[in-house]
């Protein structure tokens, strides 16, 4: 700017900050907030407004607390400035704290905005923080309030506020209400105007379990972009359909669109979830060459995953060991997860050393570890291994299960007795195991990773979250309708096993979402076929 004597004025200053944090450059933007201040020029709320976005874009929360401190001091509630520019910087500073996966001061700033001066942008800042940051729950609570709140009458939602509301909707997996957020979109034409609505409800349907729902969406967008083919493909992987992912590939392919990092993701795996290791390695080895993408540690993981699947876990190691960048978390998470899928210690112990040498805590790699150690019946490694976590403070997550009904969500925890309906839930599941169990069924007891007998570890699985939310949904469900499971963590083997057994029985196709991906059971059999 002094090279071209451009003049130096708030203006100027302000356009610059804007233009690194429009790039996601907070580091520059931050630079030149100090130079601003060193040379005595006095910013407005629109620096600041600039500067926040910054910071949220690198999660610089300490400087951003800072700037809030200057906005509180030099530029909030001044009489030079009016209450729509007091409200612009109040929204980016809820906007930076829940991006800076701090919501808890976020919800504080916007409770403390009055009801009638909140505008749409400060409820979707606050929805969208909770969306992205696993509160979903949370954003569809406001998301409602912001529905029925009749004091500021032009603070609708907008499409911004669709989408993130959209963005929870797919997190829970709750197909309910995201059907429900979609009749009020083709009522107010939001989808005909707005690409990127259409591109979540896609994303959303998928993720909540109607394919065939994001399909119609799909096919009835006029216009389309990378997202919308990513989205549908990503879909198409999760829920064990390869094929058709490969299918939407080559459709892209032939439609001329740029294909990018995150739609090789989709495609590294669906083949990974799919048994196509093959074509996987193909579009892995040729993503550089062919499309200009170079692979980053997102597909690594993916092929890593892809490898330790199909049993190739040497071949694995010897990615991970060319990696051209240092092994993030999630490859050796994939890694260890693979070795929990083929029992193998040796390569798990390694993968699990690397997870410590990186201070993850993440509990699922330490739980990993113990359940490879309890199917290799090393019980003295699975003590020292949940002593060490007691050590360092890492408690291991319930696995919990939760079923939609027509009037709401009902959530269920391992041996859980609290559902008013209990002691018909718990009929209906034994006299279920009973049924499987005459036609075929032999509990794998391998998967109750306890040092207890055979008997005990039978009893153990028949309770797990899984199985009682399957017995609750044939109870709420009429037959022929689907009834929709979802898991927060992987599904466990024998109820795997056991579901398909229980699908021959009832008529109803059960569709279980896990931390992974979908499995449809039909007629005694699952859409993974057993590649899982």
């Amino acid at each position: 700017m002094r090279e071209e004597n451009i003049k130096l004025d708030v203006v100027t200053w302000s356009a610059v900050i804007a233009g690194y944090a429009q790039k996601g450059c907070g580091c520059e933007a931050l630079d030149i907030f100090r130079r601003m201040l060193v040379s005595g020029s006095k910013p407005n709320f629109v620096t600041l407004a600039s500067l926040l976005s910054g910071c949220a874009s690198i999660g610089a929360l300490i400087h951003g607390k800072e700037i809030h401190c200057y906005a509180i001091k030099c530029v909030l509630n001044f009489k030079e400035s009016g209450a729509g520019d007091d409200l612009m910087v109040q929204n980016c500073l809820i906007d930076m704290y829940a991006k800076c996966k701090n919501t808890q001061i976020s919800r504080v700033m916007f409770d403390s905005i009055p009801l009638r001066d909140r505008s749409v942008a400060t409820w979707t800042v606050m929805i969208g923080g909770y969306a992205q940051h696993g509160k979903a729950n949370d954003a569809l609570k406001l998301f409602s309030q912001m529905l029925l709140q009749k004091t500021n009458l032009e603070a609708a939602p907008n499409g911004f506020t669709i989408s993130c509301a959209l963005v929870a909707c797919a997190h829970l997996a709750s197909l309910r209400l995201g059907k429900q957020i979609h009749t009020y979109v083709l009522r107010n034409r939001f989808e005909s105007v707005m690409l990127f609505v259409s591109n979540c409800l896609i994303d959303m349907y998928s993720k909540a379990g109607d394919i065939g729902a994001a399909e119609t969406v799909f096919d009835n967008m006029t216009h389309k972009n990378t997202v919308s083919w990513t989205s549908l493909l990503t879909g198409y992987g999760m829920h064990g359909r390869g094929e058709q992912a490969l299918k939407t590939l080559n459709e892209m392919r032939r439609a001329n669109l740029v294909l990018d990092g995150v739609t090789f993701v989709g495609i590294l795996y669906a083949c990974s979830h799919c048994g196509l290791v093959d074509e996987g390695i193909k579009y892995f080895d040729t993503m550089k060459s062919e499309f200009g993408v170079v692979p980053g540690p997102e597909h690594f993981a993916c092929m890593v995953d892809l490898l330790g699947r199909a049993s190739r876990l040497g071949q694995a190691m010897d990615l991970i060991q060319s990696m051209p960048m240092k092994p993030t978390e999630v490859v050796w998470v994939a890694l260890l997860s693979a070795c929990r899928l083929h029992s193998n210690v040796e390569i798990g112990e390694y993968a699990a050393n690397q997870l410590v040498e990186l201070q993850s805590d993440n509990d699922g790699s330490y739980t990993l570890l113990s359940n490879i150690y309890a199917n290799a019946k090393q019980w003295k490694d699975v003590a020292k291994v949940r002593t060490l976590m007691k050590k360092i403070g890492i408690r291991k997550r319930p696995g919990c299960s939760w079923v939609e009904g027509k009037t709401g969500t009902s959530t269920f925890f391992v041996g859980d007795r609290t559902h008013p309906l209990s002691q018909q839930i718990f009929d209906v599941l034994a006299d279920l195991i009973g049924r499987i169990r005459a036609i075929g069924y032999i509990p794998d007891t391998r998967f109750a990773l306890h040092d207890v007998d055979d008997e005990e570890k039978s009893d153990l699985l028949f309770e797990h979250s899984e199985r009682l939310a399957l017995a609750y949904g044939i109870l709420i469900t009429s037959p022929g309708l689907p009834i929709r499971i979802t898991k927060n963590l992987r599904v466990c083997g024998d109820c795997h096993v056991a579901i398909t057994f229980i699908s021959k029985i009832i008529e109803n196709e059960v569709i279980l979402r896990d931390s992974s991906r979908f499995h449809h059971f039909k007629n005694g059999s699952c859409s993974c076929k057993g590649y899982w």
